[in-house]
């Protein structure tokens, strides 16, 4: 039996796809405890390792970012194929990744998470997942039930916000100087006007062509 078909016949719940010889489990996350136990505990996956887990945005997702309609096919085109609402995923996500070496898979774990995100730790089953949930937390704001030390491990202390949200400001909120003065570090609110950098269309020129002909010759 495959382990796509083990995963689908043990939670029937969940929905399982497989991309480029990896397996993603989509689990909601009332399920989520439940799912990665039997992963690295059933003998015929053995999941033993967890590579990575990170958090995810989905504010605007699928929503081209600029416009591109003026540009020529082999112009820039970012976003302009994806174009609508995000219907199948909420605000929030988890994603882990595990590996089982015995069995030599890899599989991706994602989780829908509301807003306000909170998860359960998981770092009862892989204690390694303690700082990437520590860092999902200062990066997303998602919150993990039962996290024994859950803190800030990027940002500064008295930092606002978490900057990898999809509204946070690509200035930020807060510059911070040192004052000489006072001989410590200030914080102040920032003075930048914020700009959406659009990258510039390249198209094919070929006056460089023959030019690099002639160099060659």
């Amino acid at each position: 039996m495959k382990a796509k078909q083990r995963i689908l016949k043990q939670f029937p719940d969940v929905k399982v796809s497989e991309h480029l010889d990896m397996l993603a489990v989509h689990a909601p996350p009332e399920q989520l405890i439940d799912l990665m136990s039997w992963l690295k505990d059933n003998p015929k996956l053995k999941f033993e390792l967890l590579t990575d887990a990170c958090g995810v945005d989905f504010l605007h997702y699928g929503k081209a970012q600029w416009q591109t309609d003026q540009a020529t096919s082999g112009g820039f085109s970012r976003a302009a194929d994806q174009i609508g609402e995000n219907t199948e995923h909420g605000r929030f996500a988890m994603v882990y990744h595990l590996l089982s070496i015995e069995h030599h898979m890899r599989v991706r774990v994602i989780t829908d998470l509301a807003d306000p995100p909170i998860a359960h730790t998981l770092v009862g089953i892989w204690p390694n997942v303690e700082w990437y949930e520590r860092e999902a937390y200062d990066l997303y704001g998602i919150l993990f039930e039962k996290h024994p030390d859950l803190r800030r491990i990027l940002t500064d202390y008295g930092f606002s916000g978490h900057p990898l949200r999809k509204d946070f400001p690509l200035i930020g909120e807060v510059a911070i100087r040192y004052d000489a003065q006072k001989q410590s570090c200030v914080y102040e609110p920032v003075d930048i006007i914020e700009k959406v950098n659009i990258p510039k269309v390249i198209r094919h020129d070929a006056r460089f062509d023959e030019r690099a002909e002639g160099e060659s010759s």
